[in-house]
């Protein structure tokens, strides 16, 4: 990938720049699904964490958890979670938002002081659309995008997957650059678009 095609993964809507990866080990939970999605959805995520180099933990000694996934089938079944909304600042609003939009994902990153990731709650809405998908696709497509902090377009017009006959796969370009943005010199977090130039650089 080129510098401006890097670029754009993390150039969001607003024009800034805004990188961001893990800091601390990743502790995974997944609620609302049974125990063979279980194993594919913690399977998928410790596969992406394995190719960029970092580690997951059995607990964080802060949070327990850092990467809390929910799936369900009305966003309306989040406003019954307990203290989810201490979690979630203004989560009515924002489901109000998503049921408006007919979003089947959504996203929430807490960071650290520094701007690296600190935790990860993600939301999947099992509507029709994802229903119809393996739960494999799932899985790894959700796991891609916890990774790092992508920018709002970053997959609006490409997918992070590949389909090679009847497997699907990591897109090798993105797989490029997950490593690239896990390599130890490069910083946790970056706001100068030349961050993009140092990736491409490791990913040749």
């Amino acid at each position: 990938m080129t510098e401006d095609e890097i670029a754009k993964l993390f150039t969001g809507s607003s024009g800034d720049y805004v990188f961001a990866r893990w800091a601390r080990p990743i502790v995974p939970v997944v609620f609302g699904t049974d125990d063979t999605t279980l194993a594919t959805v913690k399977g998928a995520v410790e596969a992406v964490v394995t190719l960029a180099g970092h580690k997951m933990a059995e607990t964080d000694p802060e949070q327990g958890a850092n990467l809390m996934i929910f799936f369900f089938r009305d966003w309306r079944e989040l406003l019954d979670v307990p203290d989810l909304d201490r979690l979630v600042e203004g989560l009515g609003p924002l489901v109000a938002r998503l049921e408006v939009e007919g979003a089947n994902q959504y996203r929430h990153f807490r960071f650290e002081e520094t701007g690296a990731i600190r935790a990860c709650i993600a939301f999947i809405r099992m509507d029709d659309a994802l229903s119809r998908m393996p739960a494999e696709t799932i899985a790894l497509s959700l796991a891609v995008q916890v990774i790092l902090l992508w920018s709002d377009r970053a997959f609006r017009d490409r997918s992070p997957l590949a389909q090679v006959r009847d497997t699907v796969i990591l897109s090798p370009d993105v797989a490029g650059v997950i490593r690239a943005a896990y390599d130890p010199v490069m910083p946790e977090t970056a706001r100068d678009p030349s961050h993009a130039l140092r990736l491409a650089a490791r990913m040749t």
